[in-house]
């Protein structure tokens, strides 16, 4: 038997072309004619004619060498890059193939077109998942060559810890404040408030005053102070087995989507986004997506009406004398308003949207509204008006936000302590 599966693994290498058929004569140590007959016997009986034909008939089950050299054809040359069991969906789906994933992946493996997989490491017990969707929420980006050429993008991906299900999945030049703040406010525009969100230690989520160390939890970049707002729970992940659920997504994610994207000719960010939107996340839900432990929902309405207000980048300011505010080398002009004289030396919030327009608020009175090089817009009523929610659309964000680093995360109160997982 072990000497058999030896002269299997050097046959389908040769009907995998890696090799001729009188290298795998030499490598055996038969003659190029019995090589011929090893062959025949192949093509008869499959793989069962390598063994002693004493032994009796052929199985009835063998898979005949032309489908053996069909999926190893179609593996070497369409699907080259796609890993074993997206190969097998394909197998079924595109070609009616109709083989278990173990035979296809030993096939693939002993033709050498697949490596063997590695080892287990130690064994290490799953963390249970929340009852109910809505109770935890995973967020991280992953930084790759989506498009399989020099060019790297970062997919972000909001994803539900009761479910796995993809709530949020766009690819962006560089993960940032203001990519975060887009997918988080889609997310609850779309589906409502949630209780926590899961992350790394990035800059944009939490600052770390020692490298590798704890978080600081009571000074709050941007991030989080919007969801301290909302009060949304923040939770820090301190090594990348503690948010293994996203991390082994993210492996799906970069063994599928790339491959998906060279099947359908897409090669533009945004032809990617529109795929992702459209097609892609409701395909990769109905395969992946698994049924919560309890039915229902731990999403609640939102309250808060000014989202634009809350999912932006604030600064406070002091008025100058005649009435303007310094920002971002801009000299916003504020006009005059009926209950109060001069703004002068009053301190404001300076509100730097994510299409990179500006408002000022002062309390719950909204000030005026800018573009992005600092001309005003037509007067806003006072105080801030309710806004309409409407549909949600992809989001496009500028070259870049700066954040001064004087204030980027101070001016901010105290947040509780985050617990740990």
């Amino acid at each position: 038997m072990e000497r058999a599966m030896k002269i299997q693994e050097v046959i389908l290498r040769a009907l995998a072309k890696k090799i001729t058929w009188w290298q795998a004569a030499e490598i055996i140590g038969i003659s190029d004619r019995s090589m011929r007959r090893w062959r025949e016997r192949l093509e008869q009986f499959g793989y069962d004619g390598l063994f002693d034909r004493r032994r009796g008939r052929p199985s009835p089950k063998r898979v005949a060498l032309a489908t053996v050299e069909q999926v190893l054809g179609l593996y070497r040359e369409r699907y080259f890059d796609l890993n074993v069991r997206h190969f097998h969906e394909k197998l079924s789906q595109q070609h009616g193939i109709e083989l278990s994933y173990s035979w296809v992946k030993q096939t693939l493996q002993g033709a050498g077109l697949v490596a063997r997989g590695r080892k287990r490491g130690v064994h290490r017990k799953r963390r249970e998942r929340r009852p109910l969707p809505g109770m935890l929420l995973h967020i991280d980006g992953s930084h790759h060559r989506w498009f399989q050429d020099e060019r790297w993008y970062d997919l972000i991906v909001i994803l539900d810890d009761a479910s796995s299900e993809i709530y949020y999945a766009q690819l962006v030049e560089e993960e940032s404040t203001a990519t975060v703040m887009a997918g988080l406010r889609e997310v609850i525009e779309r589906k409502g408030l949630f209780c926590a969100l899961y992350s790394d230690r990035g800059s944009h989520f939490w600052l770390t005053p020692k490298v590798g160390g704890k978080v600081d939890p009571h000074r709050l970049t941007q991030v989080g102070r919007a969801l301290r707002e909302l009060g949304v729970q923040m939770i820090p992940a301190y090594s990348p087995q503690a948010r293994g659920r996203s991390e082994r997504n993210f492996g799906t994610w970069q063994g599928r989507l790339p491959q998906e994207l060279r099947l359908h000719g897409i090669t533009t960010l945004e032809g990617a986004n529109q795929f992702l939107r459209e097609h892609y996340i409701a395909a990769f839900n109905a395969r992946f997506r698994v049924t919560p432990a309890q039915r229902g929902s731990a999403f609640m309405p939102c309250p808060r009406k000014h989202l634009d207000l809350i999912f932006s980048l604030q600064f406070e300011r002091t008025v100058n004398r005649d009435n303007t505010v310094s920002f971002q080398n801009l000299q916003l002009q504020i006009e005059r308003v009926p209950w109060r004289g001069t703004l002068a030396g009053c301190n404001v919030m300076v509100h730097q949207h994510l299409d990179g327009s500006i408002t000022l608020t002062h309390g719950p009175h909204r000030l005026g509204s800018y573009n992005p090089q600092g001309v005003a817009h037509t007067a806003t009523p006072n105080p801030v008006e309710k806004t309409r929610p409407g549909k949600v659309q992809p989001t496009t964000f500028p070259a870049r936000l700066e954040i001064p680093q004087r204030t980027r995360d101070s001016h901010f109160p105290t947040a509780p302590t985050a617990t740990s997982l």
